[in-house]
């Protein structure tokens, strides 16, 4: 046999398509998340600028900061609207990124202007500290591409400030050695601003570190999340929540005691007949009657078993304890039988009638738990009402009916509302189990 050459995703490291689109939704919802801050932010300078006292603005020639107010909103609004429209290229968050950097630099650096100062004087304002917002705000996408270009870019922008009110008079660079001359005066002191870049760079990098981290946590989240809504498919609910919410690693012998009902659902001369049919053919029948056979079960707490070809087996009180698991399985057959009573799946290929779904419930202690090896497990009930319910259902042809149950659940549901109706056979040599069966028919009304 030619040896394939081809890899899978597994191989590569690649994640699965669906993983990365819930990954995908996850970070558009955080920029819709990030937009909004942004909103809040520049409402929030808004305000603080109409209220605040303007006591050099009155001689003004040009008030800058409106017009670099007004510039953010717009842009503001223009990325929330593509957030929610999710029309966010990396091109355009990153352009986001330097964005928000140049706005802040631009508006802290009009302060000089706005209040006619030195440019030094815009370096005492606290406006820097909204960069910290900025870088923190990148941390919502997960992404540490975003949080290097937000806080490297805000070093750069302090730096080029600095360097600016140093040189944009070269007969008076206002540097200052006197700390006390520093925090009094317009002059600058190299350290003080060396700080504050600095600071800005470790809190960039410490971010970075735990994006990184966080990023591979949310990987895995998405993953297992997305795996339990699989495991949920081919699994009934309650065995998917049981294997994703064990606390310890599952393995082959670990399971428990249970009182239950197993029931097991079977087509009659379905085999017989899918020998004559086409694959699809075959598949499309199956696929209908388990469309009309699993909506019925998980009604009345019913929890599927396995699919066995045409054969449907089920457990009342297995997977979750349920004190009327008798019951509820007696009301799932009525169901079944309602639902399956005039069943033809394909009239080109079947008569009316051609096909009959029966089934058998039977009631007793089972084990419910995991089997298997150390590569391939399956949660399964082991017990003897597990073979009863199989045997008792091979029994209905027997019998010529379509609904059998042993006297065990006729005793458990015996207190039960709302039941169908059981007519009393008899005990009987059923093949297949030890000694005599007492057994009821199973009425639809």
């Amino acid at each position: 046999m030619a040896e394939s050459t081809g890899k899978t995703k597994q191989d590569t490291g690649r994640l699965p398509s669906r993983v990365e689109a819930a990954i995908r939704e996850q970070e558009a919802q955080n920029e819709i998340l990030i937009g909004w801050v942004q909103l809040t932010v520049v409402s929030i300078w808004s305000v603080l600028y109409t209220l605040s006292p303007k006591t050099f603005a009155e001689t003004a020639r040009f008030e800058p900061i409106p017009w670099v107010l007004s510039a953010y909103f717009a842009f503001t609004i223009l990325r929330l609207v593509l957030s929610y429209r999710r029309l966010l290229p990396p091109w355009f968050l990153a352009l986001s990124v330097i964005g928000d950097i140049v706005l802040l630099m631009v508006t802290i650096w009009s302060f000089h202007l706005q209040y006619e100062q030195p440019a030094s004087f815009y370096l005492k304002a606290p406006t820097i500290l909204y960069v910290f917002i900025f870088i923190a705000l990148r941390s919502f996408r997960l992404e540490v591409g975003y949080v290097l270009l937000a806080g490297i870019g805000s070093a750069l922008g302090w730096l080029a400030l600095v360097a600016y009110a140093m040189v944009v008079d070269p007969t008076d660079p206002m540097i200052t050695r006197d700390y006390v001359d520093y925090l009094t005066s317009n002059a600058v002191l190299i350290g003080a601003e060396f700080d504050k870049v600095i600071s800005i760079l470790m809190v960039t990098a410490i971010l970075a570190v735990a994006i990184h981290r966080g990023r591979r946590l949310l990987v895995r989240a998405v993953a297992e999340g997305t795996a339990a809504r699989d495991l949920s498919r081919f699994f009934a609910p309650e065995v998917a929540r049981k294997i994703t919410h064990a606390e310890a690693e599952l393995s082959a012998g670990s399971g428990e005691h249970r009182e239950a009902t197993i029931l097991y659902v079977d087509i009659r001369g379905f085999t017989a007949l899918s020998a004559r049919l086409e694959p699809k053919q075959v598949l499309r029948i199956l696929a209908e009657y388990q469309a009309l056979v699993g909506p019925a079960l998980r009604r009345h707490r019913g929890s599927i078993d396995k699919f066995l070809g045409d054969g449907v087996l089920a457990t009342f009180g297995a997977a979750e304890p349920d004190s009327a698991h008798a019951a509820n399985a007696l009301r799932a057959i009525r169901a079944l039988l309602a639902a399956t009573r005039d069943w033809t799946p394909d009239a080109e290929l079947l008569a009316p009638g051609a096909l009959r779904i029966c089934m058998a419930a039977a009631s007793g202690r089972v084990v419910f738990g995991a089997v298997g090896d150390a590569e391939r497990l399956e949660y399964t009930v082991i017990g003897d009402a597990v073979n009863r319910a199989a045997k008792l259902e091979k029994h209905t042809k027997a019998l010529g009916v379509r609904a059998l149950c042993d006297g065990a659940t006729r005793e458990l549901a015996a207190a039960a509302p709302d039941l169908p109706g059981l007519s009393a056979i008899g005990e009987q040599s059923v093949e297949g189990t030890d000694g005599s069966v007492e057994i009821y028919e199973i009425r639809e009304d």
